[in-house]
């Protein structure tokens, strides 16, 4: 009896814990496949880019970024071959900027 209640209660932490690892949509087999995002983590855009809420191309548009515009990549998401989508921050000044303002999001690589 006890040893059941033990086995449920283990159970039932690590499905209520273990997704929050998870990216949305599943997990890929292999999130680092990017050797050259492994190596940058901040970069500076060299041309405008769109800021996705959720990467997929028909996703709401947060904003579009302007060339020079300072990022920080957090993550990767591999769609498929040819589709790759960055998880990015924007640089910010957290004591003066407003606290609404959108400092993460998407970009399609």
């Amino acid at each position: 009896m006890i040893n059941n209640l033990l086995k449920n209660i283990c159970l039932i932490i690590f499905a209520l814990i273990g997704p929050i690892t998870l990216p949305a949509g599943g997990i890929q087999k292999n999130l680092n496949q990017d050797n050259l995002l492994n190596s940058t983590k901040e970069i500076i855009l060299n041309s405008k880019a769109s800021l996705y809420s959720f990467p997929k191309i028909d996703a709401k548009k947060l904003m579009v970024l302007d060339s020079g515009t300072s990022i920080t990549i957090l993550r990767n998401w591999k769609v498929n071959e040819k589709e790759i989508w960055l998880r990015v921050e924007l640089a910010s000044n957290k004591i003066l900027d407003d606290p609404n303002k959108i400092l993460k999001g998407w970009i399609k690589m």
